[in-house]
């Protein structure tokens, strides 16, 4: 995936990087990405950065010797010229110790009116070429005009001493978590650092959009599974709207984009094929003898989502008791007897937070459901595969299914009679399969036949 489309950049973003660990090299790719599709690029930093880091832009114009912005039709015949233009006051300095001195905060609010271009990158803080840093007072210089933030973080950190040959300022991480000075970092303390306010996220103006960048990822293996379970614990914090994983020295820089993923559970109905006037198939006895909507409460737990709404209908108050150890919250959908899945589905797409991309939705009478299957659908949206994510066994769409936030009003917008297909239909060219090999995901209860014939194939008595 490019970083342009992982960041979701848009015509008039100014783009801040912040952090350590790849900030420049970052910034730089997604430069020279944009400028490849046609738009002018202005970048800058209002920190420093190394010399040599000039030659990997196509042009670079200076400052007037007053410090001033150079006139804007310079800065425009750049821009039409090469497309990709880099703005800096002056350079210090020669060789490997040369350093390009930035702008101030405030031109680039500046630059915003008096300059036509499509995006302006900025480099807005420094970390000595460290992989893991947090700020002093004075960092990091965030212009006030910023749309985008990016804090960015080596995970080749992890595993390093926590002192400052490889890591910048740890002591203000000490100070803040109680960390001892030289021992080894571990992957949940980056989480803890990219997502704390006065740290990772600091200086970031608040109506800005936050993207995280977790550099230097491995392409496969336990290191990518660490940098992902990084993203997972970060997006704990509401601002943060995804954090990425990636190499930017990679041909396709950006692994992952880690979101705010939500299951929605339909337990509602009316089990009239089942014959239970009374009851629920979601109450009936699984495994140890808990009911089948524990059990699948217990499965989609371990997956660390960040919400599960369980839909109830008939029978509410003992679905409720049921769950009352689960960490679940409810929403509770009045017309279970007249509607249908569609209705509990958009009650339950109500119930989630504005911070939520996607919801798995999953069936109440599934008990066989496999977290592996959950976690494949979940990977294959991370890695952009599409905005419907569905398993598929033998040709055979199943559940549960995973859907992105921007297909959601659709669904909301279905009248009475329609069901969900109905969106998936619409959007095939969106909808990605993930090829299992675990039936589970056709089979569910709706008769006793099949509810037998489940416990038998679970192995239960």
């Amino acid at each position: 995936m490019r970083l342009r489309e992982a960041l979701n950049v848009q015509r008039g973003d100014v783009v801040a990087f912040i952090g350590a660990g790849g900030k420049s090299s970052a910034l730089f790719r997604l430069g020279h990405e944009l400028a490849a599709e046609g738009w002018r690029v202005l970048a800058t930093t209002t920190t420093r950065i190394a010399a040599d880091e000039l030659a990997r832009v196509p042009s670079a114009v200076a400052t007037n010797s007053s410090g001033s912005s150079p006139r804007p039709e310079a800065l425009s015949r750049a821009l039409s010229q090469h497309g990709f233009t880099f703005l800096y006051r002056a350079v210090i300095g020669s060789g490997s110790g040369g350093k390009v001195i930035g702008v101030p905060p405030e031109m680039v609010d500046m630059l915003i009116d008096n300059v036509d271009s499509d995006a302006i990158l900025v480099e807005a803080d420094g970390a000595r070429r460290l992989p893991f840093k947090a700020p002093y007072p004075h960092e990091p210089v965030v212009p006030s005009v910023t749309t985008l933030a990016v804090p960015v973080v080596g995970f080749d950190c992890v595993g390093q001493p926590l002192d400052e040959a490889h890591v910048y300022n740890p002591h203000a991480m000490i100070a803040e978590y109680g960390y001892r000075y030289g021992e080894r970092v571990r992957w949940m303390w980056v989480a803890s650092v990219l997502r704390n306010p006065a740290l990772g996220l600091k200086g970031i103006p608040e109506r800005a959009r936050i993207v995280a960048l977790i550099n230097k990822v491995p392409e496969s293996g336990a290191g990518r599974n660490l940098a992902r379970l990084i993203g997972r614990l970060a997006l704990r914090e509401p601002r943060l709207s995804a954090v990425l994983c990636g190499a930017m020295q990679a041909a396709e820089p950006i692994y992952e984009v880690q979101r705010r993923v939500a299951a929605i559970i339909l337990a509602g109905g009316l089990s009239r094929r089942m014959g239970l006037p009374d009851s629920s198939k979601v109450l009936l006895p699984w495994d140890d003898g808990k009911p089948i909507i524990c059990a699948i409460a217990e499965r989609l737990k371990r997956m660390r989502l960040d919400d599960i709404v369980v839909v109830t209908g008939h029978v509410a108050e003992r679905v409720r008791a049921a769950l009352h150890d689960e960490p679940v919250r409810f929403a509770h959908n009045a017309d279970y007897a007249t509607g249908d899945m569609l209705s509990s589905l958009q009650v339950g797409l109500r119930a989630l937070d504005e911070t939520i991309a996607a919801c798995l939705v999953v069936l109440g009478d599934q008990p066989q459901l496999d977290v592996r299957v959950v976690g494949q659908l979940m990977q294959a949206y991370a890695e952009g595969r599409g905005k419907i994510i569905a398993p598929s066994y033998k040709g055979r769409r199943g559940h549960p299914i995973l859907i992105d936030r921007s297909l959601w009003q659709a669904l909301l917008d279905l009248p009475h009679g329609a069901a969900p297909r109905d969106v998936i239909n619409a959007n095939l060219h969106q909808l990605y399969h993930v090829i299992v090999e675990s039936d589970s995901v056709l089979r569910d209860i709706d008769t006793p036949d099949d509810y037998r014939e489940a416990r038998r194939y679970a192995g239960l008595p």
